[in-house]
């Protein structure tokens, strides 16, 4: 075990917000001339039917899916989606406007209609201004055959919230491409009926860089994004039940600083809100058959990453993605393999009389003023296997009136992705973890868990513009009770 020195540590921390700002985030490409800005616009139509034999839907049908997926079956879900853009002015396109607008309804036990995304976007070559509910990837993890990004997966219903930032990666003026950066800025509010802190607002930011041009033989990242729950009411810690509110709170949130004003002891001792996210480094590599794509998240809640207490908390992940199909009726394509580690959280220990690198007990997604969480209409925000003490609530003890009750887990995973009979599309995910509770209420055992899915998804010739898909999933362990299920949907897309 390596232990560093104070001063050791602020240089350690000196040198990674430097890197942070000359490297980032790796999905979009931006070449730095001859640029077309081309907006999709379509519409899509689907029915789909959801069922599993414990009376849930299995983990990895309805996990980051921006919960348009029902927890519970059998059900039918019907959906509708539509965007159109278009330019504005002058041909060259650089200025333009859109809309999206999409809704869902659930057909089961529980029935519901859901807005998952309604938006308007203003946008300027590669910057964009919008506002409303929008589905986003934040974080640098492979966001399809993943587990998710730490902190900001896709596995809740978008939050409303008015952002400016840029799309995919925009070049640094006079360094010719060679480095990029990506980033936003916004601010948005959780749902009114808030089970614990009604008018809970939401600031977001993140930041990342690139070094290399898009089509370089290799490609450094790093970057961070930055979340915060704040103002709002709670029973909890606060003054005649008020959070922090007001535009001088509002700049601590921003800023991280301490300093809060009309604030309780809570808020005084510690930061306004609860703030969250992760500090990501990648590194891309461009071979002739493949494209390699090594990544790593450090988590970051109670200031524990400072003084490097929860250094080995963080997702890992490594992705295999071959640049050429083959020609054989069976195909791998891509191959991911993930590590999640939560069980640090900087020690058991969280008494504000231990220095900080002595502090730990972050209890990752909790709060003590915030206890209904890291959640959006009781879904995690983050990572799906920091699970909802309502999720697991059948055969596991609860954690007081907090949100989870198991955020100490070690995540193996597994996603794979290829073609079957050069016309089908099937891609695997395959999870097994080990969940220990919180340190406050530990689960005895260590329950283990295993969740994995089979998908398969192709075109029927005898209909246009049609995707059908069937999944087939399960659940084996003593997390969640035994599950065996299946998912089929059929949709119709449109262009215009």
């Amino acid at each position: 075990m390596m232990i560093l020195t104070t001063k050791r540590a602020i240089r350690f921390a000196r040198t990674s917000c430097i890197f942070l700002l000359v490297s980032g985030i790796g999905y979009a490409q931006n070449t730095t001339e001859n640029v077309t800005y081309a907006d999709s616009s379509g519409a899509s139509v689907s029915v789909a039917g959801y069922m599993g034999s414990s009376g849930r839907t299995p983990f990895w049908i309805q996990s980051n899916q921006f919960g348009t997926i029902p927890k519970t079956g059998p059900a039918a879900v019907i959906s509708g989606e539509v965007s159109y853009f278009k330019p504005l002015g002058s041909t060259s396109g650089h200025w333009r406007v859109g809309v999206g607008a999409e809704a869902t309804a659930f057909i089961s036990n529980q029935n519901k209609i859901l807005l998952p995304q309604g938006h308007a976007t203003l946008r300027y070559k590669n910057w964009e201004l919008f506002a409303g509910r929008k589905k986003q990837w934040v974080g640098l993890a492979d966001s399809t055959l993943g587990t998710g990004s730490y902190a900001w997966s896709t596995n809740a219903l978008p939050i409303p919230k008015v952002q400016l930032g840029t799309i995919g990666f925009v070049p640094v003026p006079f360094t010719q491409g060679w480095i990029s950066f990506q980033g936003f800025y916004s601010d948005g509010w959780f749902e009114r009926e808030r089970p614990v802190t009604p008018g809970l607002r939401l600031h977001q930011k993140s930041l990342y860089g690139r070094i290399g041009k898009p089509h370089s033989k290799l490609k450094l990242y790093g970057g961070f994004n930055h979340q915060v729950q704040w103002s709002g009411k709670s029973d909890f810690n606060t003054i005649d039940g008020e959070m922090p509110k007001g535009f001088k709170n509002y700049l601590n949130v921003i800023f991280g600083t301490r300093g809060a004003e009309n604030a309780s002891h809570f808020d005084e001792t510690n930061r306004v809100g609860n703030h969250l996210g992760s500090i990501d480094l990648a590194m891309e590599i461009e071979t002739e058959p493949v494209q390699i794509l090594i990544y790593r998240q450090h988590i970051y809640e109670d200031g524990s990453l400072f003084w490097l207490n929860n250094i080995a908390d963080g997702l890992n992940g490594v992705r295999f993605k071959r640049k050429k199909a083959g020609r054989s009726n069976f195909e791998i394509n891509t191959l991911l393999l993930e590590y999640l580690h939560t069980k640090s959280q900087g020690g058991p220990e969280a008494d504000d009389n231990l220095p900080g690198w002595k502090r730990g007990k972050d209890d990752y997604f909790n709060n003590g003023q915030v206890r209904d969480g890291w959640s959006y209409f009781d879904r995690t925000i983050g990572t799906p296997f920091i699970t909802p003490t309502s999720d697991t609530r059948w055969n596991w003890p609860n954690y007081a009136n907090f949100f989870t009750s198991n955020n100490r887990v070690a995540v193996m995973h597994v996603g794979v992705e290829g073609t079957l009979l050069r016309q089908v599309s099937w891609l695997g995910k395959f999870s097994y973890s080990r969940n220990f509770g919180v340190y406050d209420s530990p689960f005895e055992g260590s329950p283990a868990q295993f969740s994995a899915l089979l998908s398969l998804q192709t075109q029927p010739g005898f209909v246009k513009n049609t995707v059908l898909k069937v999944m087939l999933a399960t659940d084996l362990g003593d997390l969640y009770p035994r599950n065996y299920g299946a998912g089929i949907s059929i949709a119709r897309l449109f262009s215009y």
